[in-house]
């Protein structure tokens, strides 16, 4: 794996049981949006050598749930109502991965995000999230 990460993206500062195997993952913050980015390994493929559409669907429900809860000033926690997620082409090992979220809305009690997956800066994969906005208790 010769590509360096991208400049801005960090080890990503959120880990769970789910992504564990999928480490090291990267994230970036701007002021709208959390962008997660991998560097595509073995370990995240199918049989047929490209990463697994699974990888791409939780990592982009990821971004996208990161984005709303980031938008809402990280005073909330978001649960998954609805995730689609259209596939545009294949990412391979060794390409980088990012997770984009172009899109957010904010309501009282959903959130809706869309995000843009690409594999080496080429459309890869586009996801839409409706997110249940989970008010932290005072």
């Amino acid at each position: 794996m010769g590509q360096p990460i991208p400049a801005g993206f960090e080890r990503h500062y959120r880990q769970s049981p789910v992504t564990d195997p999928w480490e090291p993952l990267y994230s970036r913050r701007t002021e709208d949006a959390v962008i997660l980015g991998l560097m595509a390994q073995a370990a995240h493929t199918n049989s047929r050598g490209f990463v697994h559409g699974g990888l791409i669907s939780a990592l982009a429900d990821n971004a996208m749930g990161l984005s709303c809860s980031h938008r809402l000033g990280g005073e909330a926690s978001l649960v998954t109502v609805n995730l689609t997620l259209d596939f545009l082409g294949s990412a391979q090992v060794g390409q980088w991965l990012e997770f984009t979220t172009a899109f957010v809305k904010n309501g009282g009690s959903l959130s809706f995000a869309q995000a843009f997956v690409t594999a080496d800066g080429q459309p890869c994969a586009r996801a839409n999230g409706v997110f249940k906005v989970m008010r932290k208790a005072a």
